[in-house]
């Protein structure tokens, strides 16, 4: 199916750009664009998009906020961030909110679609420049972090199993068939871990698990 995406961004020329880049895949639906936050926030609501592609500096109401009101309000609607920031404030913000998704505006066209692709399957992905840098930001995590167990004694082991596959980036599908389990029953493991470990969605739920050494 083909993913719906919104666009947001401020500046027009690179806006439209963008539009007519992805309109000319044919892999894509662009439902609408917009020009700052708020805006961004009304037509996710409206256009329930699978994916909006967000910039973070925006008038009204910034990236982040956006990001962390259409998380909020539509969960089914996944963001990737799309910037020319790169500093560690900016992609660790955006991920807090609960993007799932960062590149810097230099991506290409192959690069772009392939994070669509990814986000709007519930994958989580970050472009080549930044992977390094979030690794190594975990990495640094280590050393204080608490044992797996002690960080969430509440979970099964089945369910440690699950939130190990999704902070290592697996979907629901891909869960599915590395555990051999029905796609139904790993439905049910995942909305359990989100409700022992007190999470909204996917992302924050691997900013979480990842401090905690999962996902390695």
């Amino acid at each position: 199916m083909t993913p719906r995406v919104l666009l947001a961004d401020d500046h027009p020329v690179y806006r439209e750009g963008l539009r007519m880049m992805l309109a000319s895949t044919g892999d894509v639906d662009v439902v609408g664009t917009a020009a700052d936050g708020d805006e961004a926030v009304a037509l996710a609501v409206e256009l329930r998009p699978r994916v909006v592609v967000m910039d973070l500096r925006m008038p009204r109401l910034d990236g982040v906020q956006a990001t962390e009101r259409i998380v909020a309000a539509c969960p089914e609607t996944g963001v990737l961030v799309l910037t020319m920031h790169e500093d560690d404030e900016s992609v660790f913000a955006a991920m807090l909110a609960g993007a799932r998704g960062y590149l810097l505006k230099g991506a290409d066209q192959t690069e772009i679609m392939r994070a669509i692709t990814a986000v709007a399957s519930g994958e989580v992905i970050f472009g080549p420049a930044l992977a390094g840098r979030v690794t190594r930001y975990f990495a640094r995590l280590a050393s204080s972090r608490p044992s797996r167990e002690e960080a969430f004694p509440e979970l099964t082991v089945r369910e440690r199993e699950v939130l190990d596959l999704i902070a290592a980036g697996l979907s629901n599908g891909m869960i599915a068939e590395r555990l051999h389990l029905s796609p139904k029953t790993v439905r049910n493991n995942v909305s359990n871990v989100f409700a022992k470990m007190r999470v909204a969605d996917r992302a924050q739920a691997i900013v979480q698990a990842r401090k905690a050494g999962y996902g390695h």
